[in-house]
């Protein structure tokens, strides 16, 4: 199996790749495309991916590279990472008791630095929180470097209802990375 370098510092993708066998080493990008709001949230997310396979692509030649981003929508706002504990505290009461989209792009560069990605969507259900609920979850300081402010694969799982889709997905890199990387650039992954 070929190596890829993991665009990422994100642990909870390192953590997917290893449970799905796909060997890799990290090299995250240092910069981010900023969110075109001219594409739609699919589009978009897959760009801010390419965006960061691309950079290490240009600087590790004849490399696999795998970029991969995370966000979350709701009433067709992408909701980011909380600057503050206001803005967690704002997403949270905006995603209680409804259901909202986790999309992940994914894009990988080859050695021949051909490009292609997806985006993956999955649909969360979250549970009413209450004002003391939210409160309690931002002092464990979790929400605070999540997309939408919580964590699927933390203390924000309570809040979970239902999933409809992948769970990595909503994690921070789909399951079907790997037949991706399988069908897409060949049976060496």
């Amino acid at each position: 199996m070929k190596t890829i370098i993991l665009a990422s510092q994100s642990p909870r993708r390192r953590e997917i790749c290893a449970q799905l066998g796909i060997p890799f080493t990290v090299c995250p990008a240092q910069s981010e495309a900023p969110f075109d709001p001219t594409l739609s949230p699919q589009e978009a997310v897959k760009a801010i991916a390419r965006s960061k396979a691309e950079e290490i692509a240009a600087t590790h030649p004849g490399e696999v590279v795998l970029g991969s981003d995370t966000v979350v929508a709701i009433d067709g706002v992408i909701l980011g990472k909380p600057k503050t504990e206001a803005d967690a505290a704002a997403m949270l009461r905006s995603l209680s008791g409804r259901t909202h989209q986790v999309l992940t792009g994914v894009w990988v560069v080859d050695e021949d630095g051909n490009g292609d990605g997806f985006t993956s969507v999955a649909s969360v259900k979250f549970a009413d929180m209450s004002d003391a609920d939210i409160a309690a979850y931002i002092a464990t300081g979790e929400p605070m470097d999540k997309a939408g402010a919580y964590g699927v694969q933390g203390i924000g799982a309570r809040y979970i209802e239902g999933i409809m889709g992948d769970f990595y997905t909503v994690m921070g890199l789909p399951a079907s990375t790997w037949r991706f990387l399988q069908v897409r650039f060949g049976k060496n992954f």
